[in-house]
């Protein structure tokens, strides 16, 4: 009887938990996405006062553009320069998140959820009195170093004790990247249209992003409770999790400095191996493959979605507000599919899940690279918001579950570090491959690479049952 009120009372505040995660994480991507729609028209902006550091960087985008073959028009030239602050923000993610998630085990993740939301607010003023292209560049930066908030939310989820829990708060996140990423921006560019001063257009925009974050930091100040438990077991829902009896006070802190930033360390998840007690080595090969499923899978899938703007403009002279319908389709799909189905997948299942979205993506994307309609378009974006649904929920869920309870910052920021470095890398790739061969061959090529991460889902697989 006793056992049965425990276990009520450790679901009812999973359930909270998991939705302040929620809430805080939507508030969070609003302000973050509300830039999304705004970003061609700030570059031309920039472009057309003639500042100097824009036309320096203009010069990188101008080789690129010459070496793989991008035709000279204003629109490629957006989506190429926006990809190049992009790739720079996924850098700087590459580098602070590992070092977030670990100052988390030491700090506690509310402390450096509150520090992080700080520094995006004063990264989201830089840009509202951004009148230079480098004081818009120092507030993607800060922006960049201090976008911990995913990887502190997914550690978050990671502390509760309850795999079921787990799977369904890394499902909500997932549900809450989707919406944030088809609201904010729609907000982003209504608030801008609202403005009166044409040269200013976005600081209403990066005013609201602003009042976002403080609304974020004010309800996280009150709401999120500390879930980090280093002075007291952490016990599975109806299970016995193994070395429990040291896994309550240990911490795997700040690690050297190298165990947290080179990409071979990352890979091998070295930063938790150095603890005084670090999983098992069979629990760290399972770690190790989880995460290189995660960075291929997200190092082709970022490729092809960068792409997507080009193709769209290309093939089906795609304006910008058909893009943002039709990424306005992909997120109201994937929330759906997250808020229906991928939060009730069981935990025993998930590899079996990730697999077969991953398996959907190979038609999903030959659909998309020889579609010459808009029917065989969104047939193809319909499997692939499937698989976008699915897969990070259910790998960042599998993840969860591996180190101590005093590490799951420092696993949990190492994965977003390797997803980081593949979305910085992945579109710089694929978008030569598609200017170099053509887009057929590019997403066919491409399709066909996601066997990679299937044979490694094998490969997993078959370790856990040995």
């Amino acid at each position: 009887m006793a056992s049965d009120k425990t276990a009520s009372a450790e679901d009812t505040r999973s359930s909270r938990v998991i939705r302040v995660v929620f809430l805080a994480l939507l508030l969070d991507l609003l302000g973050f996405t509300l830039i999304l729609p705004l970003l061609p028209s700030i570059l031309d902006h920039y472009s057309q006062i003639g500042d100097s550091v824009y036309q320096s960087l203009q010069s990188i985008v101008d080789w690129f553009r010459g070496a793989v073959g991008v035709p000279m028009e204003t629109k490629y030239n957006s989506v190429l320069f926006g990809g190049l602050i992009g790739s720079l923000y996924s850098l700087l993610q590459f580098l602070s998140s590992p070092i977030t998630g670990a100052l988390s085990d030491d700090y506690g993740r509310k402390p450096l959820l509150l520090l992080t939301t700080v520094g995006l607010i004063g990264s989201y003023i830089l840009w509202a009195f951004s009148r230079s292209f480098s004081i818009f560049l120092l507030s993607r930066v800060v922006g960049g170093i201090c976008k911990g908030n995913v990887s502190l939310c997914t550690a978050i989820v990671a502390d509760l004790p309850c795999p079921k829990a787990r799977n369904k708060g890394m499902a909500m996140i997932g549900v809450a990247f989707s919406l944030g990423f088809t609201l904010g921006p729609l907000m982003g560019a209504y608030f801008a249209l609202k403005l009166k001063d044409a040269e200013m257009f976005y600081q209403g925009p990066a005013m609201l992003a602003v009042l976002f974050s403080l609304g974020d930091l004010i309800f996280i100040f009150l709401m999120l409770p500390e879930t980090l438990q280093k002075d007291s077991k952490v016990t599975e829902c109806n299970a016995e999790r193994p070395n429990s009896k040291n896994e309550s006070s240990e911490s795997s802190g700040i690690q050297q400095s190298g165990d947290l930033l080179y990409p071979v360390a990352l890979f091998n998840f070295t930063a938790v191996t150095r603890t005084e007690n670090p999983p098992s080595e069979q629990k760290m090969q399972n770690l190790k493959m989880l995460g290189l499923v995660y960075f291929t899978y997200l190092f082709l899938f970022s490729g092809l979605e960068f792409t997507l703007s080009f193709l769209t403009h290309q093939r089906f002279q795609f304006s910008s507000m058909q893009q943002g319908k039709m990424f306005f389709f992909i997120g109201i799909t994937m929330a759906v599919i997250q808020g229906g189905y991928a939060r009730r997948i069981k935990p025993g299942h998930q590899i079996q899940t990730v697999s077969m979205a991953i398996v959907s993506l190979i038609p999903a994307f030959l659909l998309i690279g020889m579609a010459w309609n808009l029917t065989l378009l969104y047939s193809g974006l319909f499997l692939y918001s499937f698989a976008a649904a699915i897969v990070v929920p259910c790998l960042s869920a599998q993840v969860s579950g591996h180190g101590s309870a005093s590490q799951k910052g420092t696993v949990m920021g190492i994965l977003r570090s390797l997803g980081a470095l593949a979305r910085a890398l992945g579109p710089i790739v694929t978008s030569s491959v598609y200017w170099l061969a053509g887009a057929e061959l590019c997403f066919i090529a491409s399709s066909a690479f996601f066997i990679v991460p299937l044979v490694l889902l094998r490969r997993l697989k078959r370790q856990k049952e040995e």
